[in-house]
């Protein structure tokens, strides 16, 4: 009888192990009907194949992992609080860019796919493709130095001092984004005087005197904080599609001036910054006839904050009804351009975002 347990236990080990019935052994099962029928193969055991193994496995792996590194967040969130905070908006960060990576890659595939346009994209996808591409290009000298090996730590300390030299929105706490757009607002808001300076001086080169008072007109309202209307500013179109005004025939002091209205750098040659801000001014008017197509109504609150900064307006300290009232007016200012007067898109937004609103909210 002992030899007999011996040997289904040893039957049954090659079963667990193999998944089929042992060879050879007979005489040592209990009974002859289970070894002379076809259920000898006993129901109980279950059988695997080597892709489910590997499944297996493989699961078992990655919750080994989840496990491990929720441990570790647990003791830097116990042990290091600040560096916990930093590691956590860092992760967070890399999972929120690889979301945004995935949806620009389906409205690309969308686009051949349906052969649609730039320009015929809705506003939300077209909108989605700025933002990504300005977030990429400013994230490549970051992932440069994330790139050999142990470089994540060094990433760790410059997001730490340099946050938002550095880093891109992703990697932004909530209250970071708010300060650092206040900062960037701030920067920008340093030319708004020299951009109106320099069409007061660029006035006393025009030979219309009815063009050339209007303009006098219009930066004097400015200069003594009354917000001008949309037809103050298309009395005076004409002067900023061509000579002296035009993109093409500014000063480069006075496009330098405007570089910073949409955090690009006046670092470079003339004839290269009024390329970029053409095609800045251009792709902005583009995202202004999108919203148009869409219904200003549509917006939700952060999306109508986002399209005034965007657009020159700091929005922070205005209330969402603010916020719209000035986006009615500002698109239908911008709509009624043309391609060729991207030089008064750029100026209207100082025109028409400085001394807005009089009264803000309290």
């Amino acid at each position: 009888m002992a030899l007999s347990c011996r040997g289904v236990c040893r039957g049954a080990s090659l079963i667990l192990l193999y998944g089929k019935q042992p060879v050879g052994v007979k005489a040592s099962l209990c009974t002859p009907r289970l070894a002379s029928t076809k259920s000898s193969s006993l129901w109980f055991v279950r059988h695997y194949s080597p892709s489910q193994a590997r499944h297996g496995i493989g699961r078992s792996i990655v919750s080994r992992l989840k496990w491990v590194n929720e441990k570790y967040e647990r003791f830097l969130q116990r042990r290091f609080p600040r560096f916990y905070a930093l590691y956590h908006t860092f992760m967070k960060g890399f999972r929120l860019l690889f979301q945004d990576a995935q949806e620009v890659r389906r409205i690309v595939t969308r686009m051949f796919s349906d052969s649609v346009e730039h320009q015929n994209v809705p506003y939300r996808d077209m909108e989605k493709l700025r933002q990504v591409r300005r977030d990429l290009i400013k994230a490549i000298p970051l992932v440069i130095i994330s790139i050999p090996p142990f470089a994540n730590y060094l990433v760790f300390i410059l997001m730490y001092f340099y946050p938002r030299q550095l880093m891109i929105r992703h990697f932004w706490t909530p209250q970071q984004l708010v300060e650092f757009q206040g900062v960037y607002h701030t920067q920008r808001a340093q030319h708004h005087w020299a951009i109106v300076k320099g069409l007061e001086s660029t006035s006393t080169s025009v030979q219309d005197s009815r063009l050339k008072s209007r303009l006098m007109e219009l930066c004097s309202k400015v200069r003594h904080g009354v917000h001008p209307v949309v037809s103050d500013v298309h009395a005076v179109r004409t002067l900023f599609s061509g000579p002296p005004l035009g993109i093409k025939k500014m000063y480069a002091d006075q496009m330098r001036h405007l570089c910073p209205l949409l955090f690009l750098t006046p670092r470079l040659p003339g004839f290269w910054i009024g390329r970029r801000l053409n095609s800045h001014a251009l792709e902005l008017m583009q995202l202004d006839r999108s919203i148009v197509q869409l219904g200003l109504h549509q917006l939700n609150d952060i999306e109508l904050r986002e399209a005034c900064y965007v657009r020159g307006l700091n929005p922070e300290l205005l209330s969402p009804a603010q916020c719209r009232e000035w986006l009615t007016q500002w698109l239908q200012f911008s709509t009624h351009l043309k391609e060729s007067e991207t030089s008064l898109y750029l100026h209207c937004m100082v025109l028409l975002t400085v001394n807005y609103p009089k009264h803000p909210r309290h």
